[in-house]
């Protein structure tokens, strides 16, 4: 249980609850504080205790395709060893370490992509080749999850899951799309992207092609496209 604090500011006096064993719980932090004719009196820093939420946790999963990271599940109420009773008791199922999904959601279209930006702290950004399969665009399959992370993350080290490859840069929120639950890089940074990265003529050429045609971008936002498909006969081909 944590420590509450309460004043009786008629008396000036501070009182502390503890534990039902009497003991003092921590991490609160205790200072000995105003000394009045009975002795000192402890004071304790307010550390606010907040209940399981069902509803809040829904409301996140929910955006989600059902998933939450276990900083979202504590942010609603959920320690982990709570949501390990979900786990046993059926309602909950932990597909990776620090994810978990409730299990009466649907089953989502793009459930690999969700748990690959969960996994980046939501930092990420899904891009590439994979950015182009949720964009529609060419007949593209990507087997791996493409995902751009900050710049500044390039130094951290970490373990990426078997299907990720990680990619680093700065994207602005204009370079930035909602697909379904999950961020997309915009279909003019794909392409360009997809262009400096090497991908296949074909493909290239195909992507930006029904790009063009579908309006999403326009040939002059195009320029590392053009230049990748120059010696193949540029953009028309």
């Amino acid at each position: 249980m944590d420590i509450s604090i309460c004043q009786r500011a008629e008396a000036r006096e501070w009182f502390v609850s503890t534990a039902a064993d009497g003991t003092v719980p921590r991490p609160a932090v205790a200072r000995l504080a105003q000394k009045g004719t009975a002795g000192y009196v402890l004071c304790m820093s307010r550390h606010e205790s907040r209940g399981p939420d069902w509803g809040r946790l829904y409301e996140v999963a929910s955006g989600q395709s059902g998933y939450v990271t276990t900083k979202q599940a504590a942010e609603a109420g959920y320690s982990t060893h709570l949501l390990r009773k979900h786990i046993h008791a059926g309602r909950v199922i932990r597909p990776q370490r620090g994810i978990y999904r409730l299990v009466h959601f649907p089953a989502g279209e793009h459930e690999e992509l969700v748990t690959a930006w969960l996994w980046s702290e939501q930092a990420g950004v899904l891009s590439h080749q994979t950015a182009l399969s949720l964009h529609g665009l060419s007949d593209v399959l990507p087997t791996q999850i493409h995902l751009t992370l900050p710049a500044a993350w390039k130094a951290r080290r970490f373990r990426v899951p078997a299907d990720v490859v990680l990619h680093h840069a700065d994207v602005a929120p204009a370079d930035r799309a909602w697909i379904s639950a999950v961020p997309s890089t915009s279909a003019r940074r794909t392409l360009n992207d997809c262009a400096r990265e090497g991908l296949s003529p074909e493909l290239l050429q195909q992507a930006a092609q029904q790009a063009l045609h579908r309006g999403l971008v326009s040939k002059r936002e195009l320029g590392d496209v053009e230049s990748a498909l120059e010696p193949f006969g540029g953009l028309s081909g």
